[in-house]
């Protein structure tokens, strides 16, 4: 199996992205080279730390790179004030030096805090990106978006702030569970969605292998994922434009996050495919797109055993009402008007700032109502 590249063409802040299986055992070769002195300080979490540590560490220690880690709770919870601060004291506590890396190494949550813990200290030390899931293999990790959320909502603290190189070890996702697997590839087919027909296609013939282990489809769909962000990324690096689309299902999504607490009822990438169904519900609603496209995202998310609707989450939910006042705390909201992501068709997603409100709560009241 092939290792594959994709380069993040950001001028004087590039970056490759290295895909493929076994990379964590030869991380330190890939390391070596950014290293000012062959010390490194990892950021991870406990369930990570217990799975892939050991073989990270190895692979750092097999070029004589030593290093320290730190180990925190897994869960979305952990991106908090509280935590951060953790890390950025840990960080100083093990004098890491302006020169030296941070390694951000696990899921979407050790990513985003990591590369901010980074991205304060010392006003700016530089870090790498080791995601272990596919949520970040495909989205978190690229782009340079980091940050916690706040009592008021979702990622509404952070800074944008490129890692220096991201090694995506698609052999890692062989430990994730079945729910965690399909809950990132939430985030794989919403790139077919936003920008891509043919990679739909090629996801609702292919996605069931990928989902059951073949390798190669695996790093072909981690590899077109990556390479339409950075495409995206390196045209509109700060999201004042074109990089709005990658949040396809993110309004439905953040609001959906936050009436469940951040928790485990439901993960982000259960509501971003419950949200990319909602946003084309809304998007046929408005006339935008035909009757099929729904249908079709909905058909595809069902044959993964994927969470489609709002009555897949469980416990109680806000009214309508409810849901658009939490939406309305969006980053997104410029002039205190929502932005969404609304779609012609499968692939072809566009930015909208005057999408009907009334048609909105019709969708979720009637998706509510079918609970």
């Amino acid at each position: 199996m092939a290792k594959e590249t994709v380069h993040v063409d950001l001028g004087d802040r590039s970056y490759d992205i290295h895909i493929g299986p076994e990379l964590l055992p030869k991380a330190g070769s890939y390391i070596k080279p950014y290293l000012k002195r062959n010390h490194v300080a990892i950021i991870t979490d406990e369930t990570v730390a217990g799975l892939h540590l050991a073989t990270l560490e190895a692979g750092l220690a097999a070029e004589n790179i030593t290093s320290v880690a730190l180990k925190l709770p897994a869960g979305e919870s952990t991106k908090s004030w509280e935590m951060l601060q953790k890390t950025v004291e840990w960080l100083l506590s093990e004098q890491i030096e302006r020169d030296d890396i941070v390694i951000a190494f696990g899921g979407g949550v050790i990513g985003d805090l990591a590369g901010f813990s980074a991205s304060i200290l010392r006003r700016g030390v530089r870090f790498i990106q080791i995601p272990t899931s596919l949520l970040a293999q495909v989205d978190s990790s690229v782009g340079g978006k980091t940050g916690i959320n706040s009592p008021h909502g979702k990622n509404l603290v952070g800074a944008f702030y490129q890692p220096q190189l991201v090694l995506a070890d698609v052999a890692a996702l062989g430990t994730l569970t079945p729910r965690d697997f399909l809950a990132g590839y939430g985030e794989v087919v919403k790139y077919g969605m936003l920008g891509d027909a043919t990679f739909f296609e090629w996801l609702e013939v292919n996605g069931p292998a990928m989902a059951a282990g073949d390798m190669d489809k695996r790093i072909m769909a981690v590899k077109r994922s990556c390479q339409m962000k950075a495409d995206i990324v390196a045209r509109d690096e700060k999201e004042r434009g074109d990089r709005a689309l990658l949040n396809l299902g993110h309004t439905f999504c953040h609001a959906l996050e936050a009436a469940t607490g951040y928790s485990d009822r439901l993960l982000h990438g259960e509501g971003v495919a419950i949200g990319c169904a909602l946003a084309f519900e809304t998007s046929m609603r408005l006339g935008l797109c035909s009757q099929e496209a729904p249908s079709r995202v909905r058909a595809h998310l069902r044959a993964m055993g994927m969470k489609v609707d709002l009555s897949d989450i469980a416990g109680d939910l806000p009214d309508a009402d409810g849901l658009l006042a939490l939406m309305a705390q969006d980053k997104k909201v410029q002039s205190g008007k929502l932005a969404f992501i609304m779609a012609r068709s499968i692939g072809d997603s566009f930015v909208d700032r005057n999408v009907d409100l009334s048609v909105v709560k019709s969708v979720l009241q009637d998706a509510l109502t079918a609970r």
